[in-house]
């Protein structure tokens, strides 16, 4: 017998961390119809278009480029996304939005929904989120309170729809008990291991941040820390806080900015950077897993997913204190520690895209077993 099966999306004009899990999901179901609020071709590279059956109404070129400053209206939005087929199982990969999508119970029928969750909510849950927003919507404190409020609602409300949570992190599992009052299995997001492995490479001297540039990320405090220090730092990926990042490593000759890097070419960036600098609170942090998996030793902030990747002072160092100081005081220990790069590739594969899928399928054999999903 043929199930149907829909996966949802928050949305669709960046690649990270999520868009990693959801194209995992499409491996394992590649028939599967995909919902997104929108959908921008160019900076997907057209990844994900022939499963795409519906978007929303802010599926529009300015929303895709200037997304969060429409953060407000995609509960919304959310809530005109109607699932309108016969499905047997849906799966949303959210951050806040897609497990809200309107789920249409057909003669009766009522699918199974399991939400693989990034995080609960962030504009809803984490006032400093809200306070940055961008640009002509941006509300700040003084009509932050309000707006997060009805946020808040509206996640919780959403939340009830989904029959299985599932969580990217011990972390966020706790934050899904906290929000939701909901139970969550956790199932780490996957690392490619054909993409990111160990290929033993003469180590140069310089540490690496890689990811989005945006504020939460804390590149920052990276840049600063090396500049203070004189150690040669390289910078993949692109994001809104270019501009300042660029301006705070201003006549830094030791930083370099190398853009937007392909997984080919990043590949080999881990394998011969000496550290990565990694001091943001992450719901998991794919990138960290990923260098690892590449027998990268990493620098990582003790709080959030990202210190469920780490052994101290194995396969890396893990800092206390989320600062210019803390980074620095973590790069001297770091470099007063011996790593076995072979090591920390190996312990990297229990992030496995393997492992991930596997367990993905016995949640969903448990929870609907007359389906034998392989």
């Amino acid at each position: 017998m043929a199930y149907k099966i829909a996966l949802l999306h928050d949305y669709l004009n960046q690649y990270g961390g999520a868009e990693r899990v959801l194209e995992a999901l499409l491996e394992m179901f590649p028939e599967a119809d995909l919902y997104t609020l929108f959908y921008d071709e160019k900076r997907m590279d057209g990844m994900f278009k022939k499963n795409i059956r519906k978007t929303s109404f802010l599926d529009l070129p300015f929303v895709r480029q200037y997304h969060r400053a429409f953060i407000p209206l995609m509960p919304f939005a959310a809530q005109t996304m109607t699932i309108d087929n016969d499905y047997d199982l849906i799966i949303s990969s959210s951050a806040g939005y897609a497990k809200g999508f309107n789920i249409s119970h057909r003669h009766g029928h009522r699918p199974l929904h399991i939400s693989y969750c990034h995080t609960p909510l962030r504009y809803a849950w984490e006032s400093d989120y809200l306070e940055k927003l961008p640009g002509v919507l941006r509300f700040g404190r003084c009509m932050g309170g309000p707006i997060r409020s009805r946020l808040m609602a509206w996640d919780k409300k959403a939340s009830e729809k989904v029959d299985v949570f599932i969580a990217n992190s011990e972390f966020i599992r706790g934050k899904i008990n906290t929000y939701y009052g909901r139970e969550a299995e956790v199932v780490y997001p996957p690392v490619d291991t054909e993409r990111f492995f160990f290929e033993e490479k003469p180590e140069k001297e310089y540490y690496l941040m890689a990811g989005r540039l945006i504020y939460y990320k804390r590149f920052d405090l990276g840049i600063q820390a090396a500049r203070s220090m004189g150690r040669a730092l390289k910078i993949a990926g692109i994001g809104p806080e270019e501009k300042n990042l660029r301006s705070i490593a201003k006549g830094a000759k030791n930083i370099e900015f190398l853009g937007r890097v392909p997984d080919s070419d990043l590949r080999k960036i881990y394998a011969e950077a000496r550290g990565l600098i990694f001091p943001q609170v992450e719901d998991f942090g794919l990138v960290a897993a990923e260098a690892q998996a590449s027998g990268l030793p990493v620098i990582v902030y003790d709080r959030g997913g990202a210190k469920e990747i780490v052994e101290d002072k194995k396969t890396g160092v893990l800092f206390k204190e989320q600062s210019e100081e803390g980074v620095k005081k973590a790069i001297e220990e770091f470099e007063d520690t011996r790593f076995e790069r072979k090591y920390i590739a190996e312990r990297a594969m229990r992030f496995s895209k393997d492992i991930f899928k596997n367990r993905i399928r016995k949640i969903i054999n448990t929870k609907f077993p007359i389906s034998n999903f392989q």
